[in-house]
């Protein structure tokens, strides 16, 4: 039996190993439990493959992202397996990774109920605990399509191969090499359990699952499409140990708790009325004072940053967008034309950049304008399909903080460092500290311009980025069509990422648009446009803020910012004269003289994560004081008013949590 040379990477260490030929890179790894997969030449392979001579082999742990992949896509087909074991009618139709967990669509005959889930999660129990091998098998098209007769969604598969996408899953299935299918089969006799339609790799055995739970059912659409039938979709989560698995479910119980939607409701902030339609929501007074104090605090910074506000109509004729290239680009983003003056057809506008180029152009423009910055509230309407919509993260309608900047070559680095400045200082001044950058890059299939303008406007970004000192992070072809962008990521109070602001270096906007100034030297020149986001949209901002602080809004942002409680209707003339004297201050003060009980009204507040109560007895008003009570419980007593009142003036002007 002859010798085979390997190489073995572990991070930047290098170890040269002789095997003898046949050895399979568990055999490798012998000892090594939390190895689940290797990756060779870019490839992930199982376990159970036989090295070749000259093979450079980096193992996979399972706590790595292609780790818990691997782990998670294998408790996918165990969940399967467990689905047909249990309902033998059931048909299967794609069951990939997804971020924290993974999932499996059945065409069953009725939509599972919770008892079922808990029925499927012991059958899997049972399945895990035989200890099954996963064991990997290549197979020609017609073989599959024989094997497979019976599973009509998996022949559809087939027929995908080499062109399945990522993005509804189908690429975990079938992908452009070879086809594959997946055995289990028993430990003891090596008899087959069951099979699946897949290209790998799995662990070795399901014994190597360690802790796992199913969370939900949902109706989806096979492969993400309207058109194509209802299928039921069971979510579970999976992890290397069961200490993470509990940190998991307990991470997402805090996150049900910080529910934007929840919240929404059970502090009257806002709703999204059937009537109205999907993803079109309304601000009730509360919200609506949160909202303006936001939108007020933004348009203060962006005057003191020489920011100009324009305004722009909801809708607008189909040539502009023809023009700015959206409708080749975009149109699936968009609502359906109006057919209005004789047959032209008007759009509702998803942005409102073409809009502002409009405004540019309305009059000559001279070098010594640049940079011109626009900003502007602007509604827009995209229409996103009806699974996606979720909230006021991701709405139908909602409300850009948008900027456009107009500036020459030579001022555009310059511009685009400051423009980063300012954003992160202001996402701060919300409360958000903690970020990291995404570069976004040309889709090969999906963009507009030379290569070189491409090349020279990411490169700019990227310089820019690097100016922070914060992370930069790679994101290839995620870029708009007509230019690169950097992403603010930002994470909240409990880990989780948000994208938040976007800027975006644009070459080609001003080409189509054939915008123009005259320069020093009197020849017309072509402006570069750097798009920008701020907040993204306010929903959305606003959403992410109220689960960031979980509901309880430093005073600045509150809607009520202190509460007045008498402890007997005697006292509440006192307190209103207070609230009058903080409301000449500019500030949110509100007096409950309802005939509620004073520990009743103290709970409704509590609950109403109002900042400061304001509290008041006899020895309040002999002494010309007032109590503090905080959102902890924690009681500050005998504050004269006039400190009371500069205590509330200085946290609001400070914007500081209390």
């Amino acid at each position: 039996m002859s010798d085979v040379r390997v190489i073995i990477h572990r991070d930047s260490e290098r170890e040269e190993r002789v095997v003898t030929t046949g050895t399979t890179a568990a055999e490798l790894f012998s000892g090594e439990r939390t190895i689940v997969a290797v990756r060779i030449a870019g490839e992930l392979k199982d376990l159970a493959y036989a090295v070749a001579d000259g093979e450079e082999i980096e193992p996979v742990e399972i706590s790595s992202k292609d780790g818990l992949d691997i782990l998670r896509h294998s408790t996918a087909h165990v969940m399967a397996q467990a689905v047909q074991e249990l309902y033998p009618e059931a048909k299967l139709g794609i069951g990939p990774p997804v971020k924290d967990g993974f999932y499996y669509d059945f065409d069953v005959e009725k939509s599972f109920h919770p008892d079922d889930l808990k029925a499927i999660e012991k059958k899997m129990q049972e399945i895990i605990k035989r200890g099954q091998k996963f064991s990997r098998r290549v197979v020609t098209d017609e073989a599959a399509r024989e094997e497979l007769a019976d599973e009509p969604y998996k022949l559809e598969l087939i027929g995908l191969k080499g062109s399945a996408s990522h993005a509804d899953g189908a690429d975990v299935e079938v992908g452009a090499g070879e086809l594959t299918i997946y055995d289990n089969l028993d430990a003891k006799t090596g008899e087959l359990c069951w099979k699946d339609l897949c290209r790998g790799p799995h662990l070795p055995t399901t014994r190597i699952i360690p802790a796992f739970k199913l969370m939900r059912n949902a109706a989806a659409y096979w492969r993400g499409s309207e058109k194509n039938p209802m299928l039921q979709r069971i979510y579970g989560t999976a992890w290397p140990s069961k200490d993470e698995l509990k940190a998991h479910l307990e991470f997402l119980a805090e996150a049900e708790k910080r529910d934007h939607r929840k919240l929404g409701s059970e502090l009257d902030l806002f709703s999204i009325p059937e009537d109205i339609g999907s993803g079109l929501a309304v601000f009730h007074p509360r919200g609506g004072i949160i909202r303006r104090v936001m939108e007020d605090y933004s348009r203060r910074r962006h005057e003191e940053e020489g920011y100009e506000f324009v305004y722009t109509p909801h809708a607008t004729k189909g040539k502009l967008f023809e023009t700015s290239g959206h409708l080749d680009w975009y149109a699936d983003g968009m609502y359906p034309p109006m057919q209005l003056d004789e047959g032209i057809d008007y759009y509702l506008k998803p942005m409102n950049c073409p809009m502002h180029n409009l405004i540019f152009d309305a009059r000559g423009r001279s070098y010594r304008e640049l940079p011109l910055r626009m900003f502007e509230f602007g509604t827009v309407y995209r229409y996103e399909k009806s699974g996606v919509v979720h909230g006021l993260t991701r709405a139908r309608g909602f409300t850009q903080d948008d900027a456009h900047i107009y500036c020459t070559r030579e001022q555009m680095a310059e511009e685009l460092d400051k423009t980063l400045t300012f954003v992160l200082n202001l996402l701060r001044d919300y409360g958000l500290n903690d970020f990291y950058l995404e570069l976004s890059t040309k889709d090969p299939e999906k963009f507009v311009g030379s290569d070189d303008v491409w090349e020279e406007a990411t490169e700019t970004l990227r310089t820019v980025a690097e100016k922070q000192g914060l992370e930069l992070v790679a994101d290839p072809g995620g870029a708009a069509f007509y230019g690169p962008k950097i992403s603010v990521q930002a994470k909240d109070a409990i880990g989780r990422t948000w994208q938040m602001s976007t800027i975006q270096l644009d070459f080609n906007l001003p080409e189509r648009f054939d915008l123009e100034y005259t320069a020093a030297d009197g020849t017309k020149q072509r402006p570069v446009m750097i798009h920008r986001a701020l907040f993204g949209s306010i929903e959305r901002f606003f959403a992410v803020l109220l689960e960031h602080y979980a509901g309880a809004f430093p005073a600045w942002l509150a809607p009520v910012q202190a509460v007045g409680i008498p402890v007997g209707d005697a006292h509440v003339r006192y307190l209103q004269e207070f609230a009058s004297e903080a409301k000449r201050k500019g500030l949110r003060m509100q007096v409950d003289a309802s005939s509620d009980r004073m520990q009743k009204k103290i709970r409704n507040h509590q609950k109403a994560k109002v900042p400061f109560m304001i509290i008041v007895g006899d020895d309040d008003m002999t002494a010309g004081t007032v109590s503090f009570r905080y959102r902890d419980g924690s009681q500050e007593n005998g504050v004269p008013r006039d400190q009371a009142l500069a205590k509330l003036v200085d946290v609001v002007e400070r914007r500081v949590q209390v």
